[in-house]
């Protein structure tokens, strides 16, 4: 979390609100604009850093899943490997079988 922009624009938004205040109940004008320009000022910094935390968010978001895909598909390929190699046997009979089919095939032609 990026809570020094977020502090630091609601520290300066609020000394903003204090400055143009003090600044009308004294009649300053100066004072009441310079005011509202350190509110504007840190109504923009607090807003950068809540962009930043929620890019920061859907960052992280989009990395757990792609590293929960990852492992998954790492999972699904070891599975399919075990699977391969417990059943060697029935391979090579289905691989015999249809090869015999098919020359059966072919010699009757």
């Amino acid at each position: 979390m990026v809570v020094a922009d977020r502090v630091g624009g609601a520290a300066r938004q609020l000394g903003g609100k204090v400055q143009d205040a003090a600044g009308g109940f004294a009649g300053s004008d100066r004072t009441s604009v310079e005011g509202r320009l350190r509110e504007a000022h840190g109504t923009a910094e607090h807003l950068y850093g809540q962009a930043k935390d929620a890019v920061r968010h859907v960052a992280e978001e989009v990395s757990d899943q792609v590293e929960d895909a990852y492992d998954q598909g790492r999972r699904y390929a070891w599975e399919g490997h075990q699977r391969s190699v417990a059943w060697p046997h029935a391979s090579l009979l289905v691989a015999g079988l249809l090869g015999f089919g098919l020359g059966l095939l072919v010699s009757r032609l």
